[in-house]
């Protein structure tokens, strides 16, 4: 083993650049492992962690970019070298010309003129000072960045609203602002449905399946995950409710979120029986007759929600395709499963995702474990290990430290998948996998190769393996939406048509000793 490391003093670059490098610095053919990364303790810790860490290393300061190879040979990490400072390079604009760079908030906004949103995307030390310049420069903010204080979080977004200006974040990976997908976004059609989502796969979700009922979406403003709880109030959403109302595009406007606190969805209901359009509430796990005492519309799913959503606008429920579970294809299924058979094992990317497939789960069996379950009862002391029926969010921190978002780099499964294929006792492995901007160019072709290695585990042992898949995007989507799917079926994998079908099919897959 060969280790090549560079530290370039004084040169910074935000997060989501560098997971995307990591990402493809790891992808390169003569490269064992390779850490691209600002020199963060947090970042180090990660090194220390993997015995990597060198006294070089760790004399690194916050601001200092750290590449270290791991190769066969000191020849092929300084090729591998060349190869990672290649991808730091800017790509030229349309005409040829280079990108400027701006020093400074303020000096971006005074040369660029018109310019009103402002993406933050930094250390999470840092990204409260830039949001704040941004604010005072008069631009909305989406930022993206996480580890910032909820108090911190909320003297931002108090800022904003003093301001009239939108505060999306922290935390916030979603958004798509006058047709322009911002961070983690779909390419969906223009239209009139505004969504405000604390959950980004479930807003992306909502976006998609809006697009699948042939609707469109005027906005989509993130506000951040925590949005929703007691201590920040739901300032963001409460904003863009009143945004969104008050935006002649839109007509009908949709919330999407796990269930806020108490005190926070009074505000939120009360706001809706003021709102003079629509509004269609999708709180996952949530309750309708609160939501509809306000005169809201209430939505179990997120697929009910988007075709409630589109439904108001106008469109005839008998002109569309509603995609209705495939029983045939359930007891298919089910009969080639062994009674020892009867487990669930969701490796997911998207939070939201497995939130909805998780609580399809919730409905029907009794214990369902997972690494982001709210009931501590259910919730995995041991990541590492499954037990029963089993959901994993592998965009949380207990997979993400010092790794890229599985939408950058869905590989993280990849080991997960294997070790729930060699257990005799699941039936079912779900998985998504998330098209658009900002997402990992192929997350298909990255788990084609696993997932034909834990098919043969099962068959090698005389056991069905049904893996189920969802790919979330669409048709205007790149890569391409149907290539996805055909190659996913043509490996074996059965496709659900969304979020919501993808957890009724896992629960009703497995479910034994019962008809239609």
């Amino acid at each position: 083993m060969s280790l090549k490391i560079l530290i370039k003093k004084n040169t910074y670059f935000d997060s989501v650049s560098l997971m995307s490098i990591s990402t493809k610095a790891n992808q390169l053919p003569d490269v064992e492992q390779a850490f691209v990364a600002m020199a963060t303790e947090m970042n180090k810790g990660v090194l220390r962690n993997l015995n990597l860490l060198t006294p070089e290393l760790e004399e690194a300061k916050n601001g200092d970019l750290m590449i270290l190879i791991v190769g066969s040979s000191d020849e092929k990490n300084e090729e591998s070298l060349l190869a990672i400072e290649e991808l730091f390079k800017k790509k030229p604009g349309a005409k040829g010309e280079h990108q400027a760079k701006y020093a400074t908030v303020a000096s971006a906004k005074e040369n660029v003129p018109g310019s009103n949103l402002a993406v933050v995307s930094v250390n999470g030390a840092y990204a409260v000072r830039e949001a704040r310049a941004a604010l005072e420069q008069g631009l909305n903010v989406m930022l993206f960045s996480d580890n910032v204080s909820v108090e911190d979080e909320l003297a931002l977004k108090q800022l904003a609203h003093s301001k009239g200006l939108l505060m999306m974040g922290p935390d916030c990976g979603t958004a798509i602002i006058n047709n322009k997908a911002l961070c983690f976004g779909n390419h969906v059609r223009q239209g009139n449905i505004g969504i405000i989502g604390a959950s980004g796969t479930g807003s992306q979700e909502l976006s998609v399946r809006i697009h699948d009922f042939g609707g469109g979406v005027s906005q989509l403003i993130g506000t951040g995950g925590r949005d929703l709880h007691e201590k920040i109030g739901g300032i963001m959403m409460l904003d863009a409710m009143r945004m969104l109302n008050a935006d002649d595009q839109t007509k009908v406007i949709v919330l999407i979120s796990k269930p806020p606190a108490a005190s926070v969805e009074k505000k939120v209901l009360a706001e809706i029986s003021r709102c003079s359009k629509p509004v269609v509430v999708c709180f996952i796990g949530g309750k309708e007759a609160d939501v509809v005492k306000a005169g809201g519309v209430f939505a179990k799913s997120t697929k009910e929600a988007a075709l409630k959503a589109v439904l108001l606008t106008g469109v005839k429920e008998e002109d569309l395709d509603l995609h209705p579970l495939n029983w045939p294809l359930i007891e298919e299924v089910r009969a080639k499963l062994k009674p020892e058979q009867k487990y669930i094992r969701g490796l997911f990317c998207g939070g939201t995702l497995c939130d909805e497939a998780m609580y399809a789960a919730m409905e029907k069996y009794p214990k369902v474990y997972s690494n982001i379950q709210l009931n501590p009862e259910y919730r995995l002391k041991d990541v590492s290990k499954s037990k029963e029926h089993t959901f994993l969010d592998f965009g949380d921190d207990d997979f993400t430290n010092g790794k890229p978002h599985p939408m950058i780099d869905p590989s993280n499964r990849i080991e997960r998948l294997l070790q729930e294929a060699r257990d005799p006792e699941v039936g079912v492995i779900t998985m998504d996998f998330i098209l658009g901007y900002g997402s990992h160019a192929d997350p298909v072709g990255v788990m084609l190769d696993a997932i034909r290695e834990a098919k043969a585990i099962a068959a090698k042992e005389e056991r069905h393996l049904e893996i189920l898949g969802y790919v979330l995007g669409t048709d205007l989507d790149r890569p391409n939406m149907q290539d996805q799917i055909e190659r996913l079926s043509a490996a074996g994998v059965t496709i659900a048509s969304s979020s919501a079908n993808t957890g009724l099919l896992s629960r009703e897959f497995v479910c034994k000793g019962e008809a239609k």
